[in-house]
């Protein structure tokens, strides 16, 4: 009979304390070019978070200039993108990311080595008048959810074959994720009273704007947002159920970095570092074993998968078409 009590005891006890996986969202410090893409002479991309665009440009680009139509999630390629009240030509083009490498005697963090590891700068130029205002930081394309991971050969990127659409997974995308518990970002301050938040997308489109912390500290920090309405007690949640099959995998994903000015607070220019971006969540659906393989037989989420990839594609391409062409008739210096 005790021993009994002992095993219920700890059901109970493992109950309550939830079934919470944690993942990376994003780590910038993984996002370091290293291939090179056109007339540069060093690498200016990051192969594994690379896309290319060339082919929503239409048909009137040379061979050549469709080459170059390739960007990924290089840290560089970042856009520091101003509120519209902000948003003169002085304070926009003062407002950018930058590869920040760390000294070599940059002290562990959180258990972790950091010496001479590169992270995410970020430098934004607030107006100087006295009014709200806010610096969004956005990767170079809306990351895609479901894009199949490539391999660039020469200048072509070829399609991993059997991949299932894993190309951004844990570079701004988490799959089967549920109920979020928490989220929080390592982030270097340097006693700035800004805020500092966080805008994530799910399957169904929608955003949802988390603000974790003011970033008035010196030096590395994980700024924390914790759920207020996550339940740890199994027997207090709505339990449901859902069909299995053809639902599509929930997720959620980085749509970017925001960044706080207060009427208050001093303009001008801040500064900050950003390591990484984690999550708690619950697991949205658990690997059962079935007897029939649903997919082999319908093929409903392949469907959807290349579907989605088309649509994305075409969301990512039109802008970056645009500004590859910008970029082709900007003014180069001579050598």
């Amino acid at each position: 009979m005790k021993k009994l009590c002992i095993i219920v005891g700890i059901a109970l006890l493992v109950a309550s304390v939830g079934f919470a996986d944690r993942s990376v969202l994003i780590d910038f410090t993984e996002l370091i070019p290293d291939v090179t893409v056109g007339a540069a002479t060093e690498p200016n991309e990051h192969e594994a978070t690379m896309i290319d665009f060339s082919e929503v440009a239409g048909a009137s680009y040379d061979e050549e200039i469709k080459k170059r139509m390739k960007t990924s999630l290089a840290i560089e390629n970042w856009y520091v993108q101003l509120a519209s009240s902000a948003r003169t030509v002085t304070n926009q083009a003062k407002s950018y990311t930058k590869q920040a490498t760390l000294k070599d005697t940059a002290k562990p963090f959180d258990g972790e080595e950091l010496a001479g590891r590169t992270v995410m700068g970020v430098r934004i130029h607030f107006p100087l008048p006295n009014f709200n205002s806010y610096a969004l930081i956005t990767p170079p394309f809306e990351i895609p959810a479901y894009q199949v991971a490539t391999q660039l050969q020469g200048d072509t990127l070829v399609e991993v074959e059997g991949d299932e659409g894993t190309k951004f997974d844990s570079y701004g995308v988490v799959k089967n994720v549920g109920v979020l518990k928490s989220v929080e970002a390592t982030v270097y301050g340097s006693n700035f009273p800004n805020g500092f938040g966080l805008i994530l997308k799910d399957q169904d489109e929608k955003e949802m704007t988390i603000y974790l912390d003011h970033l008035q500290f010196d030096g590395w920090r994980k700024l924390v947002w914790n759920n207020p309405n996550y339940i740890t007690e199994v027997r207090n949640r709505e339990i449901r159920k859902f069909p299995l099959y053809p639902k599509s995998e929930p997720f959620i994903k980085l749509v970017g970095l925001i960044v706080y000015r207060d009427s208050m607070q001093e303009g001008g220019d801040i500064v900050t570092y950003v390591k990484d971006i984690e999550i708690t969540y619950d697991l949205a659906l658990l690997e059962t074993q079935r007897d029939i393989n649903d997919e082999a037989i319908w093929g409903i989420l392949t469907e959807r998968l290349e579907a989605r990839k088309r649509a994305e594609l075409r969301r990512v391409g039109d802008m970056q078409v645009l500004r590859s062409l910008e970029k082709e008739k900007m003014h180069k210096e001579e050598e």
